[in-house]
């Protein structure tokens, strides 16, 4: 059996760790108790917290112990920004989003065996504390010097907003979890994203001055795509595990469109293959890129992992059939609708010729543009090729009584969306 630490090195998973030799020997003595926090700062989780989710999933397939943390009470207060103090959010939002990211996060690990999984929330051990004994209990052994020497401290210390004494004191919380679930499940590793390696570290020294015992950290990298661009975002804004605030259908396809030059990192943090199965999937790229085999079997497996595989067929049918290998009718409305968000969009309220539609969508810049366009038969209407300038779609055109699907050429997509007057 491959080990745990060779494997996440491989993948790309270990940005920073506190003693690989010691977190090795613990591994191989284990099981290993390990949790991963998750702040909710936002009704719910993205794709960066997805590969601290899969990471914890990984360590648990290899034989250790996962503990989940929700935020109840750091969620209340938030990590420090790079630039700005966040806005507090009420109590009740706090907990209803604790609410939904716990039932994310549930879904990716096994609750049941003998390395089963646990679900904890940091408000439990904190929302009883008072101040007196925060101060003495805990904050004793925090460092001032040291404190604003974190990464996240001082670059706030340098910038015009500063700082308050609320989110300088996350570290303090942070590290007081740690602490915790060391002293009741015997927790000896926390994983986190190496923007927060300042805050995993004050949980391993408060261990050690408090309790005497040593304990691990480990650092994921933070994912850089190749064209500069932030991971996990695209034109459209942040991507969300939710479906409701990003559709399977546009999750699919973020992971199908990913560069080249990125698919193979992709794989490699998110996909639960064989090292053998990526590296193929790494020769195919190079040798036939235009068949784009890695981002398939990637989008695949992600929108089957996260949205299950229902879903996921139904992204496969909506996007085969946007490029008329497909039909569009079989498209429910649901899947259409969220096929087409994603593309450029008109809004007609009478239908008229294709020819005029083309410009209104955006296809074409001019009727004299969108006629050549017919005239050299690259003009689509739901697909079906339109060979007369004259076409025009009627309502029997329309696709659940709504869109209307234009193509120009190959891969030049728009939807016209038809809404009558009155």
């Amino acid at each position: 059996m491959t080990d745990i630490v060779d494997e996440l090195q491989w993948r790309g998973l270990i940005a920073l760790s506190t003693d690989e030799d010691a977190l090795r020997k613990a591994f191989a003595d284990g099981p290993v108790t390990v949790y991963c926090g998750f702040d909710p700062t936002a009704p719910s989780l993205h794709l960066g917290n997805l590969v601290q989710i899969l990471t914890l999933k990984r360590l648990q397939q290899a034989g250790n112990r996962p503990l989940g943390l929700v935020g109840g009470a750091t969620g209340l207060i938030g990590d420090p920004k790079p630039n700005s103090e966040r806005i507090l959010n009420d109590p009740e939002v706090v907990a209803g989003w604790v609410k939904r990211l716990t039932g994310q996060i549930e879904r990716f690990l096994d609750f049941e065996g003998p390395h089963a999984a646990r679900m904890v929330n940091n408000l439990d051990w904190t929302s009883g504390m008072s101040a007196i004994q925060l101060l003495r209990d805990v904050g004793k052994y925090f460092r001032v010097n040291k404190m604003i020497a974190k990464e996240a401290v001082a670059r706030r210390l340098n910038s015009e907003a500063g700082i308050s004494y609320t989110e300088f004191s996350y570290q303090v919380l942070q590290g007081m979890d740690y602490l915790e679930l060391h002293r009741r499940y015997g927790c000896t590793l926390q994983t986190g994203g190496s923007d927060q390696w300042g805050n995993l570290t004050a949980g391993v020294d408060l261990i050690h001055k408090a309790d005497g015992a040593a304990v691990h950290a480990l650092s994921t990298p933070l994912i850089v795509k190749a064209d500069g661009t932030k991971f996990g975002k695209t034109e459209t804004g942040t991507v969300w595990l939710d479906p409701e605030r990003t559709t399977p259908y546009a999750f699919y396809q973020f992971w199908l469109n990913a560069d080249d030059r990125d698919v193979s990192t992709f794989l490699r943090i998110f996909s639960f293959r064989s090292r053998e199965e990526i590296e193929e999937l790494e020769r195919l790229t190079e040798e036939r890129p235009a068949a784009r085999a890695a981002q398939r079997a990637l989008a695949e497996e992600l929108t089957t992992l996260v949205h299950g595989a229902d879903q996921c067929e139904r992204a496969v049918a909506a996007s085969k059939a946007l490029f008329g290998q497909g039909e569009l009718a079989d498209l429910d409305a649901p899947t259409l609708d969220a096929a087409v968000a994603e593309l450029p969009k008109a809004q007609v309220a009478e239908l008229g010729s294709v020819v005029d539609l083309l410009v209104a969508s955006g296809l074409s810049a001019s009727r004299s543009a969108a006629r050549r366009t017919v005239k050299e038969g690259g003009a689509y209407l739901n697909n079906a090729k339109v060979a007369d300038e004259e076409t025009a779609a009627t309502e029997a055109d329309l696709l659940h009584g709504r869109w209307l699907l234009l193509r120009r050429g190959k891969r030049n997509l728009a939807a016209v969306e038809f809404t009558p007057a009155g």
